[in-house]
Formats: C-alpha cells, sequence, structure tokens
C-alpha cells in the first residue's frame, strides 16, 4: 500500500505553511527530492575583534532586562537582528530582511533574513518557539535557495533561531541532503561562538 503524498500538487505552499505541518521533516524534503540527517557538523569559523564581541553580549544583557521576549518580533529586534548587523558589519555584507523569493507554487515566501556575500550565503530563520518545526521550514529555504541563486557554491548555510537559541543546517547541493547540526548555540553564554560562525559562513 502506498503511502498518500503530503503535499498536495494542486495546492501552493509558503515556506511558513511547511512550519505548519506535523508530518516528520525527512517526510516533507522527500517529497521536494531531498533526504534529510541529523549529525554533528563542523562548521566555518573566523577570528572576530574580541571587543565586538564583549560589547555585542553587553547590549544583548542589557536589552534582555528591559524587554520582555513575547513575541517573535520582540525576539528579532531585541536579540536577532543586532547580532546579525554587528555580522554584516564585520563583514562588509548587507543584511536583507523579509527577503522576497518565489520558485515554485510549492516554493515561495520571504526568508526572515538573507545575507550573500561572494560564495558565502547564510539564510536565517527566526521563531518564537519549536525549534523543529523552525528548521523545517528553514530546510525548505535553503532548497528553494538552491534553484534560486545563479551561484555554484556545493554548499548552502542556514539558522533558525529563538534569539537565545541557535541551530545551523546546510545543504550539500550535489548530494540533495539536507543536515542539520545537533549543536545548540546559547545566547549571550556562547555568543562569541555563534558569532565566530556566521562571520566564517559569510566569509567563505
Amino acid at each position: 500500500m502506498t503511502r498518500s503524498c503530503i503535499l498536495q500538487p494542486e495546492q501552493s505552499y509558503t515556506f511558513y505553511e511547511y512550519f505548519e505541518l506535523s508530518f516528520a521533516i525527512q517526510d516533507i524534503l522527500a517529497e521536494l527530492g531531498c533526504s534529510y540527517n541529523l549529525e554533528s557538523l563542523t562548521l566555518l569559523s573566523s577570528e572576530v575583534d574580541v571587543n565586538l564581541i564583549r560589547n555585542l553580549k553587553k547590549n544583548i544583557q542589557s536589552n534582555l532586562q528591559y524587554v520582555r521576549l513575547s513575541s517573535e518580533s520582540a525576539r528579532q529586534q531585541v536579540i536577532i537582528a543586532p547580532i546579525l548587523l554587528e555580522v554584516c558589519k564585520t563583514t562588509q555584507t548587507r543584511l536583507n530582511v523579509e527577503y522576497p523569493v518565489s520558485v515554485s507554487e510549492q516554493l515561495k515566501g520571504s526568508f526572515d533574513y538573507y545575507i550573500d556575500k561572494d560564495r558565502g550565503m547564510l539564510v536565517v530563520e527566526a521563531k518564537q518557539a519549536d525549534l523543529n518545526r523552525g528548521f523545517t521550514q528553514l530546510a525548505v529555504e535553503l532548497i528553494a535557495l538552491d534553484q534560486w541563486t545563479s551561484k555554484d557554491t556545493p554548499i548552502l548555510y542556514g539558522a533558525v533561531t529563538t534569539g537565545e537559541d541557535w541551530r545551523f543546517g546546510i545543504y550539500k547541493r550535489a548530494e540533495k541532503i539536507i543536515l542539520e547540526d545537533i549543536k545548540l548555540y546559547r545566547v549571550p553564554e556562547e555568543i562569541d561562538l555563534l558569532v565566530k560562525t556566521l562571520v566564517g559562513i559569510i566569509n567563505y
């Protein structure tokens, strides 16, 4: 007996609608022609000015004292955007916010944040909670980016975050496989590791 399809061919899907699907990530990605695995990734990293990281950590800790993170928008403004803006200043790269992409009726929507420099590309998806379903959405966005970009870089990078928790993933384009990193980066505790990883990916 064959399993019924998750994605209906006559239906249109935005990236966010993949977040709302309750099916397993490997089953969803299989219908998009990709496989999935969870493993420990060795990500790119780059040295960053210690003063930049110290000041960024101090500012975020201060922000957290005065703002209640009760919404996705609050998390974006108080934690996520300040980190990505500092990373873009360091790498001299533009930060694209709500970047629209339309590949097909099943692959369309907006990336919360998109950074594109030379061969280094990074998609960041912001979520208030539920990193697991958030990663499913991120994975679909990386699959869309694979078809959207004209660059031939072999690996595409992404991160899903609540602001306080960050998890990375990569898409190996030739193998058509999404790999989710086991490690979770905590902010502000591990902001130095996070920023070094973000800068390393962008400067790839």
